[in-house]
């Protein structure tokens, strides 16, 4: 595995994802910005999936991938990191918290979101994209995509060009 960037590093965690090409885009973006990807079981599909890999294309060599059993096992691997929740119901906007290099931005599978206990026990870092109140949700990778590069802008966004 080949990390492009050292200094500074974000990470997503997905949380039984389902949609191999959403998993894909993420993965490119991941690896194009020096963001650790870390995937929670059960995946609604295999790492080999061909759609996973198309929508990756060649960049999966670049990316930092973890995967876990549970989302405890995630997070008991990173007992000192902060964690933030993507959740529509969410009370705080994106834009208003301040991230810090080592962040974990954890989001939810495609139909169903993060659990609402999940939500619950993290109410406090709990963040949502502002977004029309006739609308379900954004597409999993746009979101991933909108708070990353928030979070890299706030911090200068660490070496990238």
């Amino acid at each position: 595995m080949q990390v492009l960037y050292s200094v500074g590093m974000f990470n997503i965690v997905l949380v039984e994802p389902e949609i191999p090409q959403n998993t894909g885009n993420i993965s490119r973006t991941c690896a194009v910005t020096g963001t650790a990807l870390h995937l929670v079981h059960p995946l609604g599909f295999e790492i080999s999936d061909s759609k996973l890999k198309r929508a990756g294309l060649d960049y999966w060599s670049s990316l930092e991938l973890h995967e876990y059993q549970s989302f405890d096992e995630a997070r008991k691997a990173h007992p000192h990191s902060r964690f933030f929740f993507a959740s529509t119901h969410a009370k705080n906007r994106y834009s208003d918290v301040e991230f810090l290099d080592g962040d974990f931005l954890v989001f939810g599978k495609e139909t169903k979101g993060l659990p609402k206990e999940l939500l619950a026990e993290n109410a406090d870092f709990a963040i949502r994209i502002p977004m029309g109140k006739q609308q379900r949700s954004l597409n999993l990778s746009n979101s991933v995509a909108i708070v990353l590069y928030e979070a890299l802008r706030q911090n200068d966004f660490f070496e990238l060009n």
